[in-house]
C-alpha cells in the first residue's frame, strides 16, 4: 500500500518541479494555480529559466535538484533530460518524495526498473507523465470504444523539426505517446514490433512507420516525423460496429456508425471536454499521493511502453515482443 500524504492542519500539499525548460515551466504554472498546493520551489541549472519562472509564479527557483529537496517537498514532477531521470528519481524517492517522472521514464527498461523498485521499497507514489492520455478528445475515444471489438488503430504524429531536440530521434520523443495509447485503447500488450525507420535531415531518426499487432489481435500503426511543415495529430479507430476519428489538436471526434450494405451510414460528433491535458494529468497525480491510490499511468506501463519503443529502435523485421506481464488491468 502506497504512503498517503493527509492535510495535516489544513497544510497545503508541497510539490516541487525539477526542470525549468518548456514542460517543466508548464508544470510550475499548473501546480500553482492548483487548489491546496503549495509550490515549494523550481530547480533549473539555466539561470535564465530560474529568473523567469520567480518572476511570473514568485516562487523560489534553486540551480540543483538537491537544493530543492532541501526546501522539504511532498512530491516532485521531473521534467529534466531523459538521461537524467534515473538519478534524480532514485534520489528524489530515498527522501521518500512522491514522484511525477515526464516520459519516457527513463533512458532504458534497466533505469525504468530500478525507479520502480526504489518507489515499491520506499512505500510512494511512482507515475509516468503520459499527457495524451489526459486529452480530452482521447478519452472521448476511449469512452466510445469501451466493449468494442477494436480491429485496427492508426496515429498520426507528425510535425517540423523541434530545435530543442537532441539527444532522441522521433521515437521516443513522439512516438511513445501512441505506444501508450494503443496499450491503453487496447488494454492489451503488443507482441509483434514492424518499424521502419529513416534519418533524412537529422542525426537520429526523423522518420518513423511503425506496425505493430496487439495479443488480442488488434492490428496498429503509426506514423511520425519531423519533416512535416505543421503539427498533426490524428487517431483513427476501427471497430467491428464503428469508426472513430479523433483530431486531438482540435479536440474533435468524430464516430461513424450504421453500416448498410449499400455503403451508407450515419456520423456524429462527440461530446468532448475542455480540461487542460496537463492540469488533468498533475490534479490526478496529487489525488494518488494525497489518498495513497494508484496514479492512471503506473511506473509499469511507463516502462512496459519504453520497452516497445526501444525494439523498435532496434530495427528488426518483425520483431517478436515476449510480453513481460499478465493481461493489463484497465487504466482509468
Amino acid at each position: 500500500m502506497v504512503r498517503a500524504v493527509k492535510d495535516s492542519a489544513g497544510q497545503p500539499l508541497r510539490v516541487g518541479v525539477i526542470g525549468a525548460g518548456i514542460m517543466g515551466a508548464n508544470h510550475a504554472r499548473v501546480f500553482a494555480g492548483l487548489p491546496d498546493i503549495q509550490l515549494a520551489g523550481v530547480a533549473d541549472p539555466n539561470p535564465q529559466q530560474r529568473d523567469l519562472v520567480t518572476r511570473v509564479l514568485g516562487c523560489p527557483a534553486v540551480e540543483t535538484y538537491e537544493e530543492l529537496l532541501d526546501l522539504k517537498p511532498d512530491a516532485v514532477t521531473i521534467a529534466a533530460p531523459t538521461h537524467l531521470h534515473h538519478e534524480i528519481a532514485l534520489k528524489c524517492i530515498s527522501h521518500g518524495i512522491h514522484v511525477l517522472v515526464e516520459k519516457p521514464i527513463a533512458s532504458n527498461v534497466e533505469e525504468g526498473r530500478e525507479i520502480i523498485a526504489a518507489a515499491r521499497r520506499a512505500n510512494v507514489t511512482l507515475m509516468v507523465g503520459h499527457v495524451e492520455r489526459f486529452n480530452p478528445a482521447v478519452q472521448a475515444i476511449k469512452q466510445a470504444i469501451e466493449n468494442e471489438d477494436i480491429l485496427s488503430i492508426a496515429i498520426t504524429r507528425v510535425g517540423p523539426f523541434p530545435p530543442r531536440m537532441s539527444n532522441v530521434g522521433v521515437v521516443i520523443d513522439l512516438a511513445v505517446h501512441d505506444i501508450d495509447l494503443i496499450r491503453w485503447f487496447t488494454d492489451s500488450e503488443i507482441v509483434e514490433v514492424q518499424p521502419q525507420l529513416s534519418s533524412a535531415v537529422a542525426e537520429r531518426e526523423d522518420i518513423a512507420l511503425l506496425q505493430f499487432r496487439t495479443a488480442s489481435g488488434v492490428l496498429a500503426h503509426i506514423n511520425t516525423n519531423w519533416l512535416t511543415p505543421f503539427k498533426a495529430r490524428n487517431v483513427h479507430v476501427a471497430t467491428r460496429r464503428k469508426y472513430l476519428i479523433g483530431d486531438l489538436l482540435t479536440r474533435q471526434v468524430t464516430e461513424c456508425f450504421g453500416f448498410q450494405p449499400d455503403g451508407s451510414y450515419s456520423m456524429r460528433h462527440l461530446s468532448v471536454g475542455h480540461d487542460e491535458p496537463l492540469r488533468a494529468e498533475l490534479t490526478a497525480f496529487v489525488r494518488s499521493v494525497r489518498n495513497g491510490t494508484p496514479p492512471p499511468v503506473t511506473g509499469e506501463e511507463g516502462v512496459e511502453s519504453l520497452g516497445i519503443a526501444m525494439r523498435c529502435l532496434e530495427g528488426r523485421q518483425g520483431a517478436n515482443v515476449v510480453p513481460q506481464r499478465g493481461p493489463r488491468r484497465a487504466a482509468g
